[in-house]
């Protein structure tokens, strides 16, 4: 169950090939700025949750826990009055970063499927899983 309104047709695993292409090469730009952003509270959650973990570190573990160890991407439809006219999907990732098992609430931006410097994934929210 995701944000209360769980269910079998609302959260799968990724597996739409332009879509994860599209995240894969966000991430596979984690050094350059714009490319995987956070968002104001995605930021106050690391600070609170992963004391001395930079988004840099962060963003690098994201990085490591996709495209290097395959780690699963969930693809969840937006049901929350104030997103679902702007986004269709979020993307849920949850990777152990300093031992603690996190959930990233992701949402992921692209116009070109073809450009891999096109794709911007927006960090919104992270948190202990």
């Amino acid at each position: 169950m995701v944000g209360g309104l769980g269910g079998p047709d609302l959260m799968a695993k990724l597996t739409d090939p332009e879509i994860l292409g599209c995240y894969i090469n966000a991430l596979r730009n984690w050094r350059p700025e714009g490319f995987v952003v956070f968002q104001k509270d995605a930021a106050l959650g690391l600070r609170k949750h992963l004391d001395g973990v930079t988004q840099t570190g962060f963003k690098e573990q994201l990085y490591l826990h996709v495209v290097v160890d395959g780690g699963e991407i969930d693809q969840v439809v937006e049901r929350r009055h104030t997103w679902r006219d702007k986004w269709s999907h979020h993307y849920d990732l949850r990777p152990v970063i300093s031992g603690v098992k996190m959930y990233v609430e992701t949402r992921l931006d692209y116009s070109k499927p073809s450009d891999p410097d096109d794709p911007v994934i927006y960090i919104v929210n992270v948190k202990p899983a």
